[in-house]
């Protein structure tokens, strides 16, 4: 029997069926990924990724800026003691 193995490409999505045995292709098959019909559906989903993008950022400021603060407080109570 035929020594069959079967390889999905990460960038394509397309999948190929190789006879390791025979060295050669046997099968191949297309993605059937949804591919994007119009330029607004990209320019919408682009704009998503950008507000998506902008809320991870702002979180990350504001956890900064709550990291110095709690620094700050930290420093002022270690002086008070001394």
């Amino acid at each position: 029997m035929d020594n069959l193995i079967e390889i999905h490409c990460p960038v394509c999505h397309a999948s190929l069926w190789v006879d390791a045995d025979k060295k050669n292709v046997v099968q191949h098959k297309k993605s059937i990924r949804k591919t994007i019909s119009s330029f607004e559906e990209l320019l919408n989903k682009e704009k998503q990724k950008k507000e998506a993008a902008d809320e991870r950022f702002s979180q990350a400021k504001s956890l900064e800026q709550a990291k110095k603060k709690k620094a700050a407080e930290f420093f002022e109570q270690t002086i008070k003691i001394k």
